[in-house]
């Protein structure tokens, strides 16, 4: 029986049909927020607490990286019985000129990465149960 892809974290990004990052727009001051927010705004001159959901950019270019050397705390699983590092990019929004993180995904190299450089949205497997495909965001060289 083949494994239903399901997302690793409910909300914050769309599969399908195009990946996409959610996030969520101030209704009052337009200030956009990644992850989104829910109950109110970020923007200290701002009291409001109404959203609007709105996918982010996809593109933007790779701020800094660096490899992950220690097992996160939960809910993170590793995809495999012993841990092995990975490379994380933080990645200005093209759009918003936001920084978002993510993995990169198992085959690009660390090596391939260069600050400054063009970086698309992908969605990846993070692990996989008996049942589940686990899904996420990364980011991978354009």
């Amino acid at each position: 029986m083949p494994k239903t892809r399901t997302l690793a974290i409910e909300g914050w990004f769309q599969d399908a049909p195009t990946p996409a990052l959610i996030g969520t727009q101030c209704t009052s001051c337009q200030s956009i927020f990644f992850p989104p927010e829910r109950t109110f705004c970020r923007n200290p001159g701002c009291v409001n607490d109404q959203f609007n959901d709105r996918p982010l950019s996809t593109t933007g270019k790779l701020w800094s990286y660096t490899t992950n050397n220690y097992q996160p705390p939960a809910p993170y699983v590793s995809p495999k019985e012993d841990y092995e590092p990975f490379a994380v990019a933080a990645v200005e929004l093209e759009e918003e000129k936001m920084i978002v993180l993510g993995q990169v995904p198992d085959q690009v190299s660390i090596e391939q990465l260069e600050a400054g450089m063009e970086m698309e949205l992908v969605v990846d497997t993070l692990f996989e149960d008996d049942d589940n495909e686990y899904v996420v965001w990364k980011w991978r060289p354009a």
